[in-house]
C-alpha cells in the first residue's frame, strides 16, 4: 500500500487526504469538544463513504487511475504479511460504495444502540467498546477465512459489537428500534434476536456451505467480544452495571426520576468544592472545570456531565487511583474507583 502512495496523483493524494478528514476529524472533534463519540462516528462513516463514491465515479470516468480501497479491505491471506495489520482497523471505516444500504443499516445501529450505550459508559469507555468490537470482527473474519482473499470491510463487526456490550452491562435497558414496529424494545430481546439470526446465518455459509456476501463471523466476533470485556471495559464508570431505571431516554419514567433526583441534590454552594473541602489541593487545571461545576449544576444531567468531564481529566488525590462518577438517589457523586470512602463528593 505504501509503494501505492508514492505513486498518487495530484488528485489521488488530495482524495485520499479528504478521506482521512472527513472519517476521522468528526471523532477528533468529539474528544476536543466532549460530544457524543457514537454520533461524530455515524457522521465519519457517512462522510467516509461519500468519498469513496466520488472516488469510485472518479475512477471509473478515468479521472484517477489507482484502486485504493482493495489495500484497505481486510483480505485474511494478505493481512498474514506484517504490512497486514493495519487493515484488521482500516477496514471498519470502508463500506461498499455500490450499496448504500451497507453504510446506512450500520450508522442506524451505532446511533440508535450506541448513543444510548455511550450515555451508560461514557464518551472513552464507549470509544474502547467500539473499537473493541471493530477489532474484534477483523480477526473473526481472518481466522474462519484464513486462506480466503475474500474482503471485509464495514462497521458491522463494531454494531454487533454494541448489541453485545450492551446486553452485558444493561440488558433490561429500553431503547427505540426500528424492529416490525418503531419502538422501545429491551436490549436483551434486540441483541439476542439480532446474535440468534447470525448464529443462524453463519451456519448456513459454513456448516451447509451455502454462498453469502455477508461477513457473519465478522457480526459474531465483534459481538462475542465486546459481551467478555465489557465488565472490564466499565469497571469505575459511570453507571453500575445492571442498574434496572429503563435506560437513558427521555420516557417520562426517567423524568419522573430526574425530578426526585433534583429535590434531593445538596446544594454544592453550601459544601465546598470535591478537593477542599476533604482538605486536598485543587490543582490548577481542574479550577475552570470545577468552577462550572460549582456554579452551572443545577440539573442532573449537567452535574453529570461535569463530574464525568473532571473524573476523565483528574485522580484520586488520595492514591492517585482513576476517578469514576456514580449515580445515586441523590444525584451523582464523584469518587476514587479504587478506595470510594477515601474520596466521596458530595
Amino acid at each position: 500500500m505504501a509503494a501505492q502512495f508514492t505513486q498518487f496523483s495530484v488528485i489521488e493524494g488530495s482524495l485520499f487526504l479528504v478521506w482521512i478528514i472527513a472519517v476521522f476529524w468528526p471523532l477528533v472533534y468529539s474528544f476536543r469538544h466532549k460530544t457524543s463519540f457514537a454520533l461524530s462516528m455515524t457522521v465519519g462513516l457517512l462522510l467516509g463513504y461519500l468519498v469513496q463514491v466520488i472516488w469510485t465515479l472518479m475512477y471509473n470516468l478515468d479521472l484517477v487511475t489507482i484502486w485504493l480501497w482493495d489495500d484497505l479491505w481486510m483480505r485474511p491471506t494478505e493481512a498474514k504479511q506484517p504490512s497486514g495489520w493495519i487493515t484488521f482497523i482500516s477496514a471498519g471505516f470502508l463500506h461498499s460504495q455500490f450499496d448504500a444500504t451497507h453504510v446506512l443499516g450500520n450508522i442506524l445501529v451505532i446511533s440508535l444502540v450506541g448513543i444510548p450505550l455511550e450515555q451508560r459508559l461514557g464518551r472513552q469507555r464507549f470509544a474502547a467498546i467500539y473499537f473493541i468490537g471493530l477489532i474484534g470482527g477483523s480477526i473473526a473474519w481472518f481466522l474462519f477465512n484464513i486462506e480466503s482473499s475474500r474482503p471485509a470491510l464495514g462497521a458491522s463487526g463494531a454494531a454487533f459489537g454494541l448489541f453485545g456490550a450492551y446486553l452485558a452491562g444493561w440488558p433490561k435497558d429500553e431503547i427505540p428500534f426500528p424492529l416490525i414496529l418503531i419502538r422501545k424494545w429491551p436490549v436483551f430481546y434486540l441483541a439476542l434476536i439480532y446474535f440468534g439470526l447470525e448464529v443462524v446465518r453463519a451456519y448456513s455459509t459454513y456448516g451447509l456451505e451455502r454462498p453469502s456476501d455477508v461477513g457473519h463471523m465478522a457480526h459474531l466476533g465483534g459481538f462475542i467480544l465486546t459481551y467478555v470485556m465489557l465488565p472490564l471495559v466499565a469497571r469505575g464508570g459511570p453507571v453500575p452495571l445492571g442498574i434496572e431505571d429503563g435506560g437513558p431516554s427521555s420516557s417520562s419514567e426517567v423524568i419522573n426520576r430526574l425530578k426526585r433526583i433534583k429535590q434531593q441534590m445538596k446544594d454544592l454552594s453550601e459544601i465546598g468544592n470535591p478537593w477542599e473541602s476533604q482538605n486536598y489541593e485543587l490543582p490548577k487545571h481542574l479550577r475552570g472545570p470545577v468552577k462550572s461545576l460549582m456554579e452551572s449544576s443545577d440539573e442532573p444531567e449537567t452535574r453529570l456531565a461535569w463530574m464525568e468531564h473532571i473524573a476523565d481529566i483528574s485522580t484520586c488525590p488520595d492514591c492517585g487511583g482513576k476517578l469514576g462518577v456514580v449515580e445515586r438517589s441523590d444525584g451523582p457523586h464523584i469518587q476514587c474507583s479504587k478506595n470510594p470512602e477515601r474520596f466521596n463528593w458530595p
